[in-house]
């Protein structure tokens, strides 16, 4: 069984930080790509960022430069550290995994509130 644990939402004002963590357990085969996707109430879900197994780095516009991603292939984790942060940026986040020739794998989400 495939599980994406994620962590490390909460509440938090404008400008401020926020650190989030997903771990992949129980994939066999090599993760291509993994990233973040986050979704706010009656909007579609959006890529927030992305990266591959090398390293690469894919970032939505509204997030360059106050958004980081990175993650560890050992572990299969991805993390996401998110600074100067905006109300504009609350939504449910989730990661993902992309194991191509098998399947996308999906975590249940985590909530980002960011409010004064």
């Amino acid at each position: 069984q495939v599980y994406l644990v994620e962590s490390g939402g909460g509440l938090v004002q404008p400008g401020g930080s926020l650190r989030l963590s997903c771990a992949a357990s129980g994939i066999m085969y090599s993760i291509r790509s993994m990233g973040w996707y986050r979704q706010a109430p009656g909007k579609q879900r959006e890529l927030v960022a992305t990266i591959s197994r090398g390293g690469t780095t894919n970032y939505a516009d509204s997030v360059k430069g106050r958004f980081t991603i990175s993650r560890d292939n050992a572990k299969n984790t991805v993390s996401l550290q998110m600074n100067s942060l905006k109300s504009e940026d609350t939504s449910v986040y989730y990661c993902y995994a992309d194991v191509p020739g098998r399947s996308t794998y999906w975590g249940q989400g985590t909530q980002v509130t960011v409010s004064s």
